[in-house]
Formats: structure tokens, sequence, C-alpha cells
């Protein structure tokens, strides 16, 4: 994923673009970057995340920048935000999305000219150096946003700083959120609504899907208007997005209280206790608790102090190890205890199994698990939800392939592993709940989830889970 914090200010920026870009710190852990423009010109800089944490790396650079104007992300990935030079002038980009079709794009920038992009060291060309030149084949910078919007497959939101101002602009579907705030000496444009709070600012308002402003330390300004068609990621709610964050005036934390209390409606399991896997299980348990009048508990605390992050490294084997070493059991909390445990979501399988064959070990009875969303049965290809080559690294995938057979082309009955309702679906339960060695495994529906957000599904997207676009 990643995350961007800009800020438009009659003052320097420096201090409220530091804090506001430290604030997505939950959103990636490969690179970080600020760039900012004032009376001396652009000032940038990027450092690696992996080891430190922003405001470590970002301190020293927060003391000798200066500016009125500027841009800051939290990339997952590639290195950004982007200084370029072109015939629109010098301006810094910094972006947010996917980009399915990048050889078609790139293909077509050489046809028409450009000479070469450079590679990063994965090999993979830098999807913000592509938007710029994709931005770049026209002759303005609004008219260069619109054409990214119109050719990119995925999704594509960014922030693009010049002297005169800062360009956001929302994907195109508004798979992820631009939300503007506002106070006395200028403005912001944030991925997480949160972000602003502390610094001073009051909500102003979010923009529309595809949506293009200008902000400047005195207005922001609408240069391409919103479009009608809304899919944003219902996993912002479920997972990515911080607790304290809204979208479309959705509060995340009280979606995920709904999604619990959902969950708790449907079932009649008798459990000692409610608990959440840390941190990103935690909300849902509490209004799965609320609902059902069973105690919650947490026989997991997280170690904070070295593992502030809720994301991981890329390499699976260390995923897997670290997300171990995170969590410390209350083996009192543990011991003889039938336990109810919610995480929000489960992708491959292989931590939550460890996790529950580690409370089998320290003395639990039975561990019941509810993850707080469906099944995940599709990849997803409009957001850097994962960097999964496959969709077999998912453990439907694996227990559909199993259930079908080798040689079965399952596209023609994923539908039916999706609907809760059917024989396969079932099957498909049962098996993971064998294989991760659950006592009992109980999704959340869809139809509760759109409930538990509040915003009707047509504007939701909910690819992963029901294949539809």
């Amino acid at each position: 994923m990643g995350g961007f914090f800009g800020v438009a200010s009659k003052n320097d920026c420096v201090f409220d673009l530091f804090f506001g870009t430290d604030y997505h710190s939950h959103l990636g852990t490969r690179r970080a970057g600020m760039a900012v423009f004032g009376k001396d010109g652009f000032d940038r800089a990027i450092h690696n995340i992996e080891n430190a944490p922003f405001r470590t790396k970002f301190e020293k650079d927060a003391n000798t920048m200066k500016g009125n104007l500027g841009i800051g992300c939290i990339s997952d990935y590639e290195p950004q935000p982007l200084i370029v030079r072109s015939h629109h002038g010098t301006f810094a980009i910094t972006t947010v999305g996917r980009i399915n079709n990048v050889e078609e794009i790139v293909k077509e920038i050489f046809n028409k000219g450009n000479t070469h992009f450079l590679e990063m060291s994965g090999g993979d060309i830098n999807a913000t150096e592509l938007v710029a030149a994709v931005i770049n084949q026209k002759d303005n910078i609004i008219d260069g946003i619109k054409y990214a919007q119109e050719i990119i497959d995925g999704s594509m939101t960014m922030l693009v700083l010049t002297p005169k101002g800062i360009f956001a602009a929302r994907d195109r579907l508004g798979r992820t959120p631009v939300v503007i705030g506002k106070k006395d000496d200028g403005y912001c444009a944030t991925f997480e609504s949160f972000a602003y709070l502390n610094l001073g600012y009051e909500d102003y308002r979010e923009l529309g899907p595809g949506e293009i402003v200008v902000m400047t330390p005195e207005e922001v300004r609408t240069v391409g208007v919103a479009g009608k068609d809304m899919k944003i990621c219902t996993f912002l709610w479920i997972y990515y997005g911080y607790p304290s964050s809204s979208y479309e005036g959705v509060s995340v934390e009280q979606m995920r209280y709904n999604c619990g209390a959902m969950l708790a409606k449907r079932d009649n399991v008798e459990v000692d206790t409610v608990a959440g896997v840390p941190d990103s299980g935690t909300a849902h348990a509490v209004g799965y608790a609320n609902q059902s009048g069973i105690p919650f508990t947490r026989p997991f605390i997280k170690y904070t102090p070295t593992w502030p992050r809720s994301f991981m490294p890329t390499i699976q084997s260390k995923r897997n190890l670290i997300a171990k070493m995170k969590l410390i059991p209350v083996h009192d909390l543990i011991k003889d205890k039938k336990l109810l445990l919610i995480d929000d979501s489960i992708v491959r399988g292989t931590q939550l199994r460890e996790t529950t064959e580690f409370l089998y070990n320290s003395g639990a009875k039975e561990v019941h698990i509810r993850p707080a969303c469906p099944p995940l049965v599709y990849g997803c290809k409009f957001v850097n939800f994962s960097r999964s080559s496959s969709e077999m690294d998912l453990i439907t995938r694996r227990v559909i392939k199993d259930l079908e057979g080798e040689d079965a082309n399952v596209e023609n009955v994923l539908n039916e592993y999706t609907n809760p309702e059917s024989d396969r679906y079932e099957k498909m339960i049962e098996e993971i709940r064998k294989q991760l060695n659950f006592t009992s495994l109980r999704y959340h529906r869809l139809d509760d989830m759109i409930e538990s957000v509040g915003i009707d599904k047509s504007k939701l997207c909910t690819y992963c889970w029901d294949g539809r676009e």
C-alpha cells in the first residue's frame, strides 16, 4: 500500500509535513520521502525505513528543509517523491496505486519518443516515474493527470508539487481516499483523515472519485470534476485503515465494532473469552464481546517498543518469524480456556495456524477462529493489497484446487465457493479448518460486512471476496 501527506501553507510547512507523513507509517515499510518548495527552490529527501522508523530517519532533514509547499509519502516499494524536470517545468510527484498495464504504457511512451526509464533494484520500473512520464505526454499537468487516470489499468492517486501549488488527484474510481484539511494559514491533503487532527487542521472535505484539485495556501480549487461511480476498497475498513480514520464519513473503528457485532449475531459457539489478534483483530473482537456478552481478554500482547508498525517484511519466511516474535502470550489467560480468536482475514493461513498451535501448546482447550471478512478468493488487482505473484498463495485457492482436482477449470465454480449458502463453500471452510487445526471456523458473510460499513454495495470494491469488478 502506501500513504501520503501534502501541505500548502502561508508559513513554513515542514513541521506539519514531517508529522503528517509520519502518521502514515502503518501503511508501508520500505521507503519514505519528503519534497518541499520554497524561496530556494525544490529540496527533497528519501530514506530506507526498513530498519528504523520515519521520524528517526528524517529528523535531520526536517530541521534543514524549508518551504511553504511540500509533499511526503510512506511507500511499501518504490522510492519517492520524485523530482522531475520537463516541459511543464520542475515538479515533484508521489503516488499510491497499482498499474497492471505497465508494459503497454511503457511501449506507448517509447513510441512517442521517450528514451529510457531507470530500473529499480528488482528490475521493475518505478511506478511514480512512469506516472510522471504519462503526465508529460500532455501540454499541461491537469490534462496529463487526466490522461494518466484514463490509461492506467488498476488505480492511481497522486500528489504533484509545483512552484504554484499542489495538485491532488484521487484515482478514477476512488479506490483509495484523498481528504483535505484546513486551518488559518493553509490546507493539507492526506490519505488518512486523522493525520492532520493534532496539527490544528479541521475537516474540509473529501475528494470524489477521479476528482483533481489544486491546493494553494489560499484555496482548494477543483480543476477536474469528480465522477459518479465509486469503488472504494472495503479492506481499508477491515484492515488497512488506522482506527482513528474515517472514509466516506464512515469511522474505521466503529465499522470494526459493527463487524464483530454482526459476527456474534450469527454465532452460537460456547467459549470462555473473546480475543483479537493484535492489532488487526482487536476492534472486531471488542464488537463481538459487546454484542455477545462474552468477556474480552488479551491472551496475546503486542511488543510495540521494537515492533511498532503493523506491516511486515516482504520475504514470507521473515514475515512468519516476525509475526511470532511480535506477540507475547499471557499464559494465565490461555490455560484451560475455550478461546474465540478474531483476525482481520486469513490470507495464506500460515501465521494463524502457528498461533493456534501455540495456544494449544499453552494449554488452551479450544480455539475458535472468526475472520472479520469473507474468504479471500481473488487476488486484488486494483490496489497493492499484496505483491503475491499468484492467487495460489491464498489458502482458499489451494483448497479449492484440492477439492476440484488438478485438471479442473475452477473458474466455472468459483461463484459457488463465494456463496455461504452453497455446499462447495461449506466443504472449503471445513477443509481450511482441518488444515489450520481450528476447533471451529466461521467467516464474516459478505452481506453482513457490507451492512457493517453502511455504504451501498455499488460504491464498494468487494472483488477479492466475490470476483465482481
